[in-house]
């Protein structure tokens, strides 16, 4: 009997890139909202809700662990370096809990897309641990007026709310 390879071998890459850069445009599709302040605090529900569909359909592809944690730093590393730290962080998290269900529970491959969601609030992050360089930075590009708006829509309660928003995004992305 053959035995199966546990290590990721060229077709396994070639699907975490295919999904990968299709995940990647309906995020940044959907970030595009972020021009308009009010949807900023939503980007977390709206991103992974929209990404779920090409998630899902990733995960059935999904049978090594690595594959999503590689997602997650390929993500993380056409983003920024704090959206870097939170897709290895995200994405080795979601890897260990579809591994936990063998990749074929159910609920841990909806568990594992509601934390790997996670990975976007590299971004949301900067907004809340470097609140005064990160508004500042704004001004030049979006003007005074966008970020005293921004400002308001996301005082510092709001970072721990985005966390269970953005994973309750994911869930309902998955369930979609």
């Amino acid at each position: 009997m053959e035995t199966k390879s546990k290590r990721l071998q060229a077709k396994d890459l070639i699907n975490v890139g295919i999904f990968t850069a299709i995940y990647f445009v309906i995020f940044f599709a959907g970030m595009m909202l972020g021009y308009i302040p009010i949807f900023i605090p939503l980007l977390g529900l709206v991103c992974p809700i929209l990404c779920g569909i090409p998630f899902m359909l990733y995960l059935t592809k999904v049978k090594k662990f690595g594959m999503v944690t590689l997602t997650g730093v390929i993500l993380g590393l056409l983003n920024l370096i704090m959206v870097l730290v939170a897709g290895i962080i995200f994405g080795i998290a979601s890897d260990l809990i579809l591994r936990a269900g063998k990749y074929q529970s159910w609920k841990c491959t909806l568990l594992g897309n509601g934390v790997f969601s996670l990975w976007i609030m590299g971004y949301v992050s900067r907004m809340f641990l470097t609140r005064d360089d990160f508004f500042s930075s704004l001004v030049s590009s979006y003007g005074q007026e966008y970020v005293n708006t921004l400002m308001s829509y996301t005082p510092g309660w709001m970072f721990p709310v985005l966390f269970v928003v953005t994973f309750i995004g994911g869930i309902l992305g998955a369930l979609l």
